[in-house]
């Protein structure tokens, strides 16, 4: 069976995103609220409908719940970029996808502190997107179904924190990307 790696090294990080040290997956995620940088990627098509990652029941945080389609930790000495791109190929294959940046914001919940950068893409009806052993699978959801199942914990709490503060609020210029495209 997979597992996290307790032994992995996170950078971290101020609020503005500058590198002030470093501790390991482990001490991130066990209640000492270290801040430590993220990435996250929201994959639009271009009906507007949206592409969330099912958590495996493996994973040390929130197993089993619907996330964002692309959630990952910066490696030490890795730009956002870099981490972004990579996480992509790593959880769901995507080579070529072109990001926007939405927002950055500091998530807290009881066992760890993130510096999250959003970012959203859209991408092409045909883009071959292939979740990786890293999760249980995922498919495209409509916005109005993710709607009503907001509050009904079968997503994680900081998906929907961010559905509703980052990406819901920005969802007219989002759906906007997608008939451009």
């Amino acid at each position: 069976m997979m597992r996290d790696k307790a032994d992995e090294l996170f950078p971290l990080v101020g609020e503005d995103g500058s590198v002030v040290g470093s501790a390991t997956r482990g001490v991130c995620h066990s209640g000492s609220m270290l801040l430590h940088p993220v990435v996250h990627l929201h994959v639009f098509d271009r009906s507007g409908r949206l592409y969330l990652q099912k958590r495996p029941e493996w994973k040390d945080i929130q197993p089993g719940k619907w996330d964002t389609a692309v959630g990952g930790h910066m490696d030490l000495g890795e730009t956002v970029v870099e981490a972004l791109s990579r996480e992509v190929r790593e959880e769901i294959g995507l080579e070529s996808f072109a990001p926007v940046f939405i927002s950055r914001y500091v998530f807290e919940s009881e066992r760890e502190r993130e510096l999250v950068h959003v970012f959203a893409a859209v991408v092409p009806d045909d883009a071959l997107i292939v979740p990786s052993e890293e999760l249980e699978g995922g498919r495209f959801w409509a916005v109005s179904d993710i709607e009503v199942q907001i509050g009904s914990e079968i997503f994680t709490p900081n998906f929907e924190n961010e559905y509703v503060n980052v990406l819901k609020p920005n969802l007219p210029e989002i759906m906007a990307m997608t008939k451009g495209r």
